[in-house]
Order: C-alpha cells, then structure tokens, then sequence
C-alpha cells in the first residue's frame, strides 16, 4: 500500500521548523522552488541544503528548505577544470556527497554531441565554496587515460553519480550511445583502476534510434553514432529496502523550440527500474531489463510541468524526495528558465510512485 505521511510526520520533515509554503505549484505532483537550475544535485548538512548545478565552475545555492528562498553563495571551482578538454570552464551535471565529512563533487567536461568526455572529482572539508581541491579526472572517453579500454570505448563519460554501499563506492555514469554504465571507485573515492570487463556493469540503454542522420552532419568521428541516437543519461542510484532503483532521464532534452517541439512523449521523463542488487540487472514491473527495452515511467510531462529530468533522490525525515529540473509550460522552454522542483515518493508493491499534493495533505 502507498505510505501517505501524517500531517504530524510532514511537520517534522527536517524541511526547516515548519512546512515550506512553496507557491501555487504548477501540478498537483510538483513542489515549485524560485531556484534556476539545471541537473541539480541537492546535499543537506544540518539545517542546510546546498544544491550544485551547471554554470560557472558549478554553482553552489543553499536554502533553510528546498522551496527556498535559494541563495547563490559561490561556486565549487576557483578555476576552470584542471581536465584538459571540453568546457572546463561550465563543468556540467555534477552530483555531490558527503562520505566521513569529506564533500565529493563530480562533475562532467565536454561538448555537446560528443563523447571526447571526462568525469572529474572535487573534494573539500566544507559544502559551502573555498577550499575544494580538483583532482581532475576519473575516467575519460574519447581521448585520455583508458578511453581506449572497454567500456570506455563504447560509452560518453558524463552525468556522474555515485553509491556508497556498506562496502564499496561505485561511479554510474553515461549518455546516449550504450547508456548507463558502473564501475568501481577506489578506496580514495577519486579514482578508480579496477575498470576490468567483469567489474564494468551494463545498467541501462534506450532501444530506439531518435533522428540517426543527426550525427552524420559532423565529421568527428567521436560526435557520431552510426547506430542513431539514444537518448538516456542523467543516472542516478537510490536504495529503499529491499530494492535498489536506478533513475534515468529518459528521451530528448534541452533546447526546445516551443514553435516545434518533441512529439509528446518524446521529451525529458523520468524513468526507473529495481535490482536487489546494487550492479543490475534492473528492470520495470513487467520484469523487463532497462537494457533492454525496459523502464517505468514515474514522472513525465503533465499541466504547465514540462521535460522533468537531471533528477536524484534525497531522504528528508524518513521520506525519500524526488527532485529534479523541469520547464515550467506558461514561463519558457529556454535552457536557463528550468527551474527545482521535487517531489514526495510513496511506494506501491515495491514500485516508486509520485505523491499528489493532496495525498500529503498540506497544501
């Protein structure tokens, strides 16, 4: 049966002293924040949220509870990215984690289209700016170290996330081409050398090839795929007993030209699959694998709410929030109008499930 929260349980959210009265969400599913974000990555630290999103050398805003008011207070990189390639300067999709009080941030550098890509580390005492020291990159694709061993061959090497497990840290990462891979991380948490075929996992792929003449236009060989274009990336890994549930942004993102948008359907959604184990295979409630044609719908376009994607999940007093970026229909389908906007998970059988504002019972 779904979980809904008492009121009493929702006063008690650590979403600071009492319920954030965000305003007139644009569905009955989306809580609205007054943050400008694409791919956020949101951490708390005691009363605190910090967010991480695309812009110059990764954007830092931090808030009392996620609907805001969100200030800008600095940026994770003193500098652009040590990473010799892409754009160093606006490291994109970065996710952020606290492991025995140290911050990791791990970000992306590349083009768009293109899988000459590296994932770099960050790391730092304190969430806030000041003090991080790049440690450049992980694992690269396209040219560097290891692009020319498996799977770094067949994958683009952006949108990073990572788990932590009781034993192990593991990096998921990938877009369009073969999708979403795993492998492990170090010990360090900021390298990894165990990239071997038996250790590298396979989580994710879209089946279907959107506008495969799209590549042929440029003569790069590392922005083409002769297979088309498949359009998953943005992976994230949540666990919630007795299941581990892989998130992905699923279909065409960004840039939209509202005179000629994506058939419907076709846009940024919000798709997932479970594993009782942290490496796959996952797969939907028809017991399909993700890399396979598989994947549940958990949050898709719907009212003013359009191309929900970039998203990652956050447990805020015993509730799991799903958060995400999104176009708001009635304000603009331009890049840098997306705004946060989250939402309560309740669980049916086991399958995540976005909860109505009204099913909370507070707005």
């Amino acid at each position: 049966m779904v979980f809904l929260p008492t009121f009493f349980t929702l006063f008690t959210l650590s979403l600071g002293r009492s319920i954030p009265r965000a305003p007139s969400p644009p569905s009955p599913y989306t809580h609205s924040s007054d943050l400008k974000i694409h791919d956020p990555t949101l951490i708390k630290v005691g009363a605190t949220y910090y967010s991480y999103g695309v812009g110059e050398h990764i954007i830092i805003h931090q808030a009392t509870n996620l609907a805001g008011p969100w200030a800008e207070i600095g940026s994770v990189l003193n500098n652009d990215s040590i990473i010799p390639k892409g754009d160093r300067a606006k490291p994109w999709a970065p996710t952020t984690i606290q492991v025995n009080g140290t911050f990791y941030c791990y970000y992306s550098v590349s083009n768009a289209g293109c899988r000459d890509s590296s994932i770099g580390v960050a790391t730092s005492q304190s969430p806030g700016p000041g003090g991080w020291t790049d440690h450049g990159a992980i694992v690269e694709s396209g040219t560097g170290k290891g692009s020319d061993e498996y799977p770094m061959t067949e994958v683009n090497a952006i949108d990073p996330a990572v788990l932590i497990t009781e034993d192990e840290g593991y990096l998921v990462f990938g877009s369009y081409w073969s999708g979403i891979w795993e492998v492990p991380l170090s010990d360090d948490l900021i390298s990894t050398d165990n990239k071997t075929r038996s250790n590298a996992h396979h989580l994710a792929k879209h089946p279907q090839s959107v506008d495969p003449k799209t590549e042929a236009k440029n003569p790069d060989p590392l922005c083409q795929d002769s297979s088309g274009r498949h359009p998953i990336e943005g992976a994230y890994i949540s666990y919630h007993a007795p299941y581990y549930y892989l998130w992905a942004s699923w279909g065409l993102c960004c840039d939209y030209d509202p005179n000629n948008l994506p058939p419907a359907g076709e846009e940024y959604s919000i798709r997932v699959g479970r594993s009782e184990s942290p490496h796959g295979p996952f797969v939907d409630r028809k017991g399909q694998e993700l890399t396979h044609s598989g994947g549940e719908l958990v949050y898709g376009s719907n009212d003013d709410v359009y191309a929900p994607g970039g998203q990652g999940v956050l447990t805020v007093g015993g509730l799991d929030v799903l958060y995400y970026h999104y176009l708001n229909k009635t304000i603009s389908y331009d890049f840098w109008e997306a705004r946060l906007g989250y939402s309560y998970l309740g669980y049916v059988d086991g399958w995540p499930t976005v909860l109505k504002a009204t099913d909370l019972g507070f707005l």
